[in-house]
């Protein structure tokens, strides 16, 4: 299993939310690319249209409606071959990661990650999306927690 990176651990936790309420709400995969910093962070969505401004504003109500539900995130490792079953893991290769650590934030989400997090959703009290933008099928959400 790799090094945990980095990230500022409340924007990674409300990344792991905003992509799950995308996944849910739009039927798209998760973000294509992702940007996580302490000031504030981005994630990419391939969509076919731009969302509505209601659609932007029922998604930031959705991840704080999650938020609000005082989860807690909990980590748990796998194989990779057991891991393989159940998520994608293109990103990842059995040679650099025999082990794949997965983060559950309730019965709300389960991703494997290397990354740090907070210990519940309780903590990210202050998230909010700055901006979106859509360009040739990709919509950006910027999100401040």
């Amino acid at each position: 299993m790799s090094e945990k990176k980095n990230y500022h651990a409340p924007m990674h936790s409300a990344e792991h939310i905003l992509n799950r309420t995308m996944v849910n709400m739009f039927g798209c995969e998760r973000s294509e690319k992702c940007h996580i910093e302490r000031k504030k962070s981005k994630c990419d969505f391939v969509l076919e249209k731009a969302p509505t401004e209601d659609e932007v504003k029922l998604l930031e109500q959705k991840i704080k409606d999650v938020i609000s539900q005082n989860y807690d995130i909990t980590e748990k490792i796998l194989s990779f071959d057991e891991a393989d079953k159940i998520f994608n893991l293109k990103r990842i290769t059995k040679e650099q990661n025999p082990k794949v650590r997965i983060i559950s934030i309730g019965d709300y989400d389960d991703c494997p990650c290397i990354g740090k997090h907070v210990k519940n959703t309780g903590e990210l009290a202050n998230f909010r999306i700055t901006t979106t933008s859509f360009n040739e099928g990709v919509f950006r959400v910027r999100f401040k927690v």
